[in-house]
């Protein structure tokens, strides 16, 4: 196996998330207790730093919406357990806010590595600001870096989720700057019947611009369910 892929880990899009048990600032946890659940996993430099105490708190603030869509929050730094309480007790201090979501305490760095959050491009020791967006059934569906210096913009990884559950549900797409509530591109067709059929369908209900891009409504039954 290559060494930098073995060291820096290789997740990609669509593959089992990499199982881990951990401690963290509420105990020791594993992937394995989210299971069910859709999990935001995310990486940040180091713990009393300005961006990311930032996200914390916005995380923080955000995480009822999460929640909303079964999905739960999950922080990690190679920081000591000690640091994370230190910083989350500080953070609590000066505004009143009390981070709601576990933050793991990476050490040895071997989740990082696994998941590939440590880049030697940048630091050899410090994680790199990942997202993972993992399903319920623990696959990565979408993977998130951004640089040290650019934070986070929590709407948009709570409109990656909602998509993502929209279109496991629907079997449909999402257009451009998709919103929830917004139409959902239909599966094109597979044969030249299905084609013809959707162009009669498109020119009697005027939803898309061709056979190969239409919308339908977004299905109700994907709205219950999240509310569930």
């Amino acid at each position: 196996m290559d060494y930098e892929l073995m060291m820096n880990g290789n997740v990609k899009i669509g593959q089992k998330a990499p199982e881990f048990t951990a401690m963290t600032t509420f105990g020791e946890m594993s992937l394995n207790d989210y299971k069910g659940k859709w999990l935001v996993l995310f990486s940040h430099p180091g713990d009393f730093t300005p961006v990311c105490t930032t996200e914390m708190i916005a995380f923080t603030r955000a995480h009822q919406y999460f929640k909303n869509m079964n999905t739960e929050l999950l922080g990690l730094s190679v920081d000591s357990n000690s640091s994370h309480l230190a910083w989350m007790y500080d953070i609590f201090c000066r505004t009143g806010i009390q981070i709601s979501f576990p933050i793991i305490a990476d050490r040895n760095g071997q989740i990082a590595r696994k998941y590939g959050m440590i880049s030697n491009d940048v630091s050899n020791t410090e994680t790199v600001r990942n997202v993972f967006i993992i399903d319920d059934k623990q696959i990565v569906r979408t993977i998130l870096i951004y640089p040290l210096n650019v934070g986070r913009f929590i709407p948009e990884i709570i409109r990656i989720v909602e998509a993502l559950q929209m279109v496991d549900c629907s079997k449909g797409s999402t257009a451009a700057n998709w919103m929830p509530g917004n139409p959902i591109i239909a599966m094109p067709p597979k044969n030249y019947n299905e084609l013809e059929n959707r162009i009669r369908y498109i020119e009697k209900n005027r939803n898309g611009i061709s056979w190969y891009l239409s919308f339908n409504n977004p299905p109700e039954i994907c709205e219950k369910t999240k509310e569930q």
